[in-house]
Parts: structure tokens; sequence; C-alpha cells
């Protein structure tokens, strides 16, 4: 199995190979998902690539956030900057980012970022559709879950093995960009989630433990796992360097001492909780002045673990001493030879000399030797320490020696093609009104709504013959692996009564809704923000789409693509997924109506809802309201209905067909907001 390190710097990148990392990811200065890292300038991801590859260690490069059009030129640049270092492999979460790489660097393996939300083996099978050649899984799946995947996918797996823990499922976050004004789909992500939100009496109730399942690296290797990815590219190289070396004595079938790791840094402590499935109050934890404490006290200790270099590459040498020749001595890796020669030999005056104990004094270089072939008369001997040292630095710096990706066609985007909506030729109209609910208790029908969404559960063939054709089916946020043949049972019921459209927002139930034969309209999961984006998703089967809601409105009038799009205009939006639900008690669930409270440090309320206790959802306390804005380039928009009782939903769907101003306090939320 891979181990594979985090570098968020220079020294961090020195802690995992040295360490004994077999890969390393890293990003460049930008479009990545931590851009608040020391990160790697062109030249130095091409100095970084060449030291690694001049050690046998692979390097992943990150380009895993979204983009807008006015980046792409700019992320143009940055597919050639990657392509040019020669790293081996690039992570990404953003279609528009995938289809560059795809489409002008074809040679180079793409990896799907656990930024895309990949959950099941739908997911994973659209995914390998893609082009992915490995697909990085959301952290919350369980042994089983993964097993189930691989069994289903054939595509190479990488799993998080050891640190942090996002309360959200990765990419479909929106708590930072909605209260702090930075994007974690967009690099910047400002951890709110590590405040003191309560929970009844329990404190930093969004507050995880770190992950740590280094003990379990067997079972994930016989369960399919090809990498097991160490997250931590804000940490410092002392905790890299802890990570790497635990999961290498683990590999090596030692039990490692998890001491060291814990003290330089945990959360009060490890959670293997989602690995086993068992997603309880153990699960949480904070950073206290005591962890704290103990990291500083064994920082020095775990320095030791990469002070110098680790040799890994096999070499095979071949040495000839001849009287009256020049002594040679010819090193190769298996790829690459290199050849020195020194003086004429010395006779033998004492006993004969160790000749492989010489050469295989490789300390302190990235080389071991694994065979020696000595064409050596007897009685003679010569120097060959000098001639060691020049093969080994000649033969690093052939290994060093960059060799860049082939880039194909002309490398800059084609404006996008912009389509006019109904709504930009009809000045006077508002985009089309849709409405959605959370359960069929809710729901009503206005005149001037085009469409009506319900989630699949709350569906019956009874409101499937009420409204037909408006209706369209909500597929679930989270579908994890055992729950997709009920839910495909579910659907092909409705589909037999005449329900033709469902709703998917994550990659998964795209390809599950496009297999049963349903018009796929999209979700605002799926992050749309570009045109690229946009016109990706339409090859991939969805017929219309909301777009992120991080989407900047004033350019939604020059976005590309042909397929209709809207926003969410009104809503109380989902902030974060989790599967382990903050709101359980000792007793788990036991008790609980599916719709509690978490309160912030400002004394603001904050709802939960379960979805029928698969996932459950951070609803913002403030509702979303745009309807009486610019929404030009628009086909719909669409009322986004959670909480809310019968009379508040049709007061607000009438305001919103009017375009009148908002009765209340409402957000904006990042619609109208620089993209950071």
């Amino acid at each position: 199995m891979e181990v594979l390190a985090p570098a968020g710097g220079r020294e961090q990148l020195i802690a995992a190979v040295c360490s004994g990392a077999d890969a390393v990811y890293l990003g460049t200065k930008s479009f990545n998902a931590r851009r608040k890292a020391d990160n790697f300038g062109e030249d130095e991801l091409k100095k970084a690539v060449a030291w690694c590859h001049g050690r046998g260690v692979r390097v992943h490069v990150t380009v895993n956030t979204l983009v807008t059009d006015a980046e792409l030129p700019a992320l143009c640049d940055t597919v050639r900057e990657v392509a040019d270092s020669g790293a081996d492999a690039v992570i990404l979460q953003d279609l528009a980012a995938a289809a560059l790489f795809r489409e002008h660097v074809p040679d180079l393996p793409r990896h799907a970022s656990t930024q895309m939300s990949i959950h099941n083996a739908e997911g994973a099978r659209l995914a390998k559709e893609l082009g992915f050649s490995r697909v990085i899984l959301a952290r919350e799946l369980s042994l089983r879950e993964i097993r189930r995947i691989r069994e289903a996918v054939d595509v190479e797996l990488e799993c998080f093995v050891h640190g942090a823990l996002c309360m959200g499922v990765s990419g479909q976050c929106l708590l930072s960009a909605f209260l702090g004004d930075r994007s974690g789909n967009r690099g910047l992500c400002a951890q709110p989630c590590r405040l003191d939100f309560r929970a009844g009496e329990r404190d930093y109730a969004l507050s995880l433990k770190d992950a740590c399942l280094i003990p379990y690296c067997r079972e994930l290797e016989e369960a399919g796992v090809s990498s097991l990815k160490i997250e931590g590219r804000l940490r410092r190289p002392e905790y890299v360097a802890a990570a790497v070396d635990a999961c290498r004595k683990a590999l090596a079938g030692e039990t490692p001492d998890l001491t060291d790791l814990e003290r330089v840094f945990s959360r009060s402590g490890f959670t293997d909780g989602y690995l086993l499935g068992e997603r309880d109050l153990r699960m949480f934890g904070r950073r206290r002045e005591e962890d704290k404490a103990e990291s500083a006290a064994v920082l020095g200790k775990l320095a030791s673990l990469y002070r110098r270099e680790m040799s890994r590459v096999a070499v095979e040498m071949e040495l000839t001493i001849k009287p009256g020749e020049n002594v040679t001595l010819a090193v190769t890796d298996g790829a690459n030879r290199v050849t020195v020669s020194g003086p004429e030999p010395e006779a033998v005056r004492s006993a004969p000399p160790d000749l492989r104990g010489q050469l295989a004094r490789t300390g302190g270089t990235p080389f071991f030797l694994r065979e020696l072939n000595a064409d050596v008369l007897p009685g003679w001997t010569a120097k060959l320490n000098p001639l060691r040292r020049e093969a080994l630095e000649k033969l690093l710096a052939m290994r060093e020696k960059a060799e860049p990706w082939q880039v194909i066609g002309e490398f800059r985007p084609a404006p996008p093609e912009v389509r006019r909506s109904g709504f930009e030729r009809n000045k006077k109209a508002q985009p089309k009104l849709r409405l959605r609910f959370e359960t069929k208790e809710q729901l009503f029908d206005l005149p001037e709504a085009e469409a009506l969404y319900l989630p699949v559960e709350e569906l019956d063939e009874e409101l499937a013959d009420a409204y037909g054709q408006k209706l369209i089916g909500e597929l679930p946020r989270l579908v994890f692996p055992g729950g997709e043949e009920a839910l495909r049972e579910r659907l092909r019921a409705l589909q037999a009564r005449g329900l033709e459209t469902l709703c998917a927002g994550n990659p998964g139930t795209v390809l599950l809704a496009r297999e049963l034969g349903f018009r796929v309209s999209g979700g605002f999961g799926l992050n749309i923000l570009n045109s690229r984006s946009l016109e990706a998703w339409a090859a991939l089967g969805v017929a219309e789409t909301l777009l992120s809601p991080e989407f900047r409105l004033s350019t939604a009038d020059r976005l590309g693509g042909r397929i209709p799009r809207g926003i969410v205009a009104y809503g109380r939006l989902p902030l974060m997924l989790f599967r382990c639900c903050p709101m359980q008690g000792k007793k788990g669930c036991l008790g609980c109506d599916g719709r509690r409270q978490l309160t912030d440090r400002q004394g603001e309320k904050f709802t939960v809802l379960c979805h029928r206790k698969q996932y459950s959802s951070l609803l913002n306390p403030v509702p979303l309201y745009v309807s009486d804005r610019d929404l030009r380039g628009l086909d719909f928009q669409l009322a986004y209905f959670t909480v809310e009782d019968a009379g508040i939903c049709r007061a607000v769907a009438e305001r919103m067909a009017a375009g009148a101003p908002f009765e209340g306090r409402r957000t904006l939320g990042p619609y109208f907001r620089s993209m950071l």
C-alpha cells in the first residue's frame, strides 16, 4: 500500500520523504484546498518533484477547489505548470479543471478529490467514466462500506488514515462561506465549526476528534484500498513524520506506539468511529491547553525521524579492478546507469579488503546496495569511497531530471458561448418560480410555480397522480452503500406512477437517476460555478441545474452552456451535512424528534434537521432571500422550504412570484460577495 503524506511546505516535504512516505501531496499557490499553507510556486514545484523523484517518491498535486469563469485562464496556467513539473498525479474537484487536464495533459493520472463527496459505488463509477484513475473516498465511510465500493467498481481507492475530521461532509459545507466570508470549497475555510456551538449542556458540539485508523492498515488493504492518506497540510513537519512512521510500522506488521503521535497533535485523543460504524459522542473532542503543552514537549524527539536521508532506492553495482587499468564502478537503479573511473589499483599488502562493505556505505543518500558484481583479480584493491560518492551523486542527478508531461492543443479557454435566458429577453418577468418542500404536509401549488420538489421518501402514488409532470422527486443528499437498492426499488415504483424527473445533488445520485431513465435536474450540491463545469454536467446527462449558492449573481448573464440554470432564491440553506449527528445524547437518537437546535456564541439558534436517521443537516438560522434582486441570466429560482409551516411557505412563495422585498431578517448569502 502507498503511504501518502501531506506537504504544506518545504519542511513538511522533507519530513514526509525522510521518514518513509511513498508519495506526497502538495499544492501550488492557487486552486488548492489549503491555500493558507506555504504551498509551492512554479519553480518550487519543479524542484520539489525532482527532489522527490530522485528519492523514489511520487508527487500528487492538488488542484481541488471550485473556480469561476474569470479564473479559467489562470487555471490553464496551473495546468501547464503541473504538466511541466512532471508530477505523478493531479487531485481535482471542479469538473472544469478535470476537463482541462483531460484534454491537454491526457496522460497525467487524475484523482477525484474527497471534495467531490464520493461516498458510494455509483459516485465512484461516475468518476471512472470521467477518466479518473483514483477516487479519494469520503471520510464518513465504514470498513464494510469501503469493501462494497471496492467490489462494485474497478478503480483505485484512497482513504484518509489519519488526521482531522471535518464535521460536515467534504465538498458539501457552506458554513465558512456563509458565516465567515471564506469558502471551504475555495480553499479558505475559517473553521467556524471549531468554535463553541452548544447542544444543550454539551459544548463544542461541532468539533470532532482527529481520526486514527493506523491500527487498521491491514484491514484497509484487504478491503481494497490502494493508498493510505494522512491529512495535515497545515500541520508541523514533526506531525507528518510521526504519522508516516506509524503507518510504515503498521504495514510492516508491527504495533506502532501512537503515544507520540497523539502528543504532537490531537483533540482530546483520536477516534475510529466512522470506520467501525460507531458514530456516537465518543467521536467529539477539541484542542485543549494540555494538548498543546504535550505537543511542545515531543517535537524534538520526533524531529529525529527525518534528520537523515532514508536509503530506499535499490541499486546494483559492477566493480572492475584489474592491474594496469583504471578502476571502474558502474551503478544502476534499473532505469538509469552511471559509470565512473578512478586510478589504477594497488597491490594488497594485508588482509583482502571488504569491497562490498565499502560500497554499501550509502548512508546519507537515498540508495542502498542490493547486488554487487565484482570482477576483481586477487591481490588488488582500490580507493572505493570517492568512486562510490561520485557515482551515487551522478545517479541522483539523473533521477532528479524533470520529465514534463506532453501538453496537447491550444491552451487558452475559448470565451463561453453566452446563452440568454427567457427572463433576460423579457425584462418585466422574473425567472420561473419553483417550490421545494421538506414534507408533503407543506406541499401546495401556485399558478406561477412551474415545478414542485419533494423528497422521494415523501412521494406517494396519490401525489404522483395529482401533480404529474410538475413534480420533481428530490433524491437524498447522501446515499451510503447498502441503501442504494431500496432507493432503486422506490424510484422504479414512482416511475411506474408517472414520475419523470429527479433532482440529484451528488455524482452518485446523478448516475443512479440517469441509469434508471429519469430526466436529471441538478441540485446545488453539484457545486457549479463556471461554464465548463456546467457543460461537463450536461454531458453526463444533467438536463437542467441549480448553481452553487456560492455563485456570484452579477456574472449569471455571462455564464455559458445551453441547459437551463437556476438558484436557490429563498431558504434556510443546509450549511453542513452530518453523518455523526451532534444532537444525539448518551443513548443516541432515543427521544429525538428530528428537529433540534444548536446555539452559537452569539446565542444564534441553528436547527439540525434529521433525514430519516441516515444523515442530518445544519440549517442557516437566517433565511436567504434574493427574489427582489437582479436575477438576469437565470431561468428559474427555487424556494427551498425546510422547517417553515405551510402558511409561511405560501406567503414567501407569493412574494417571490411578485418579486417583492422580504419582510424581516434575511441574508443575501455569498451571491453578491467577492469570491474568496
